[in-house]
C-alpha cells in the first residue's frame, strides 16, 4: 500500500491549479533573474590565456570560434586525474544535442579542464563526445576563475569557491566520504580531486576585445544538469542517497 496521499481526480486538479498559480509565480521570477544577469556590468579580460584544442594553441578568442558569445562549463578533469569527474560527466552528457543549437544562435559552448589535451581527447572519445574541449593545462584560466586551486592555498585555507572562503563540502575537513567516493572514481585521491571545481563562465567578444559576463558555481550547475529537472518532475523526485550516479558507459558493471 501507497504511503503518499492519495485522493480523487477532483481534488487533485484542484492542488494542480494552485500549483500553477506557484509555477508561473516561479518563472516570472526565473525571468528577472535572468535580466538581472544579462546586466551584469562586462569585465574586459586583459589576460592572453592560451588553450591546447585540437586546432592547436588558441587564444580565449579563438575558442568562441565565429560567434560573438562563449560559454565554457569548467569540467572537474585535473592533471592528476585519470578519469573525469562522473558528476561533470553526466552533465556534459547534454552537451551533444544542445551545442549545435547554440552554434547557429552565435553561442559557443566549450569545455575546458586542466588536464593535458591528449588525456581529454582521450576520455571525449570513450565518452562518445562531440563538443569543443580545451586543455588550460600550464595556465592561470582555471586558477583566475575560481576553479582551481593550489594546494598552498589548501593548506592555508585560502580556498575561495562560489564567492566566499571555505564554505563548501569540498573545503570541510574531513573530507566527507561521497567527494572521497568521487575521488576514487577519478583515480586520484580526495585533496587533489577538490583542488578542481565545477562551473559555467560566459564571455562576450565585441570589436576584438573578450569580456566576462558571468559565472556560476556549485549548485549554480544543477540548471544545466540535464537529469535533475525531469527528477524534479518525477513522481518520487530526486530520491537519493549518496552518490548514485555513474559515467554513462559504468551503469551496467554495478
Amino acid at each position: 500500500m501507497t504511503s503518499d496521499k492519495t485522493g480523487t481526480r477532483e481534488e487533485w486538479l484542484a492542488a494542480r491549479l494552485a500549483l500553477l498559480q506557484a509555477q508561473k509565480e516561479f518563472t516570472r521570477h526565473g525571468d528577472e533573474l535572468a535580466r538581472q544577469r544579462q546586466a551584469l556590468p562586462w569585465v574586459c579580460v586583459d589576460k592572453d590565456y592560451r588553450f591546447e584544442t585540437e586546432e592547436g594553441s588558441v587564444s580565449l578568442a579563438d575558442l568562441f570560434r565565429g560567434c560573438s558569445q562563449l560559454l565554457v562549463y569548467h569540467f572537474m578533469f585535473g592533471p592528476d586525474y585519470k578519469m573525469g569527474c562522473p558528476s561533470c560527466s553526466s552533465i556534459a552528457d547534454g552537451f551533444n544535442g544542445i551545442a549545435v543549437h547554440l552554434m547557429n544562435h552565435d553561442v559557443m559552448l566549450s569545455a575546458v579542464s586542466r588536464a593535458p589535451l591528449a588525456t581529454l581527447q582521450a576520455y571525449k572519445r570513450r565518452m562518445g563526445w562531440t563538443f569543443p574541449w580545451a586543455s588550460s593545462n600550464g595556465g592561470n584560466f582555471n586558477f583566475d576563475f575560481k576553479v582551481s586551486f593550489t594546494e598552498e592555498q589548501q593548506r592555508e585555507g585560502g580556498v575561495e569557491y562560489n564567492y566566499e572562503r571555505g564554505g563548501h563540502a569540498m573545503d570541510v575537513s574531513p573530507i566527507p566520504e561521497p567527494v572521497a567516493q568521487l575521488a576514487d572514481t577519478c583515480g586520484t585521491d580526495a585533496a587533489t580531486y577538490v583542488r578542481d571545481r565545477p562551473g559555467m563562465s560566459a564571455f562576450v567578444l565585441e570589436d576584438g576585445v573578450v569580456y566576462h559576463t558571468y559565472s556560476t558555481y556549485a549548485r549554480g550547475v544543477d540548471v544545466i544538469w540535464g537529469m535533475y529537472p525531469w527528477l524534479d518532475r518525477a513522481p518520487k523526485g530526486r530520491n537519493e542517497a549518496g552518490i548514485w550516479w555513474r559515467r554513462h558507459d559504468e551503469y551496467d558493471k554495478r
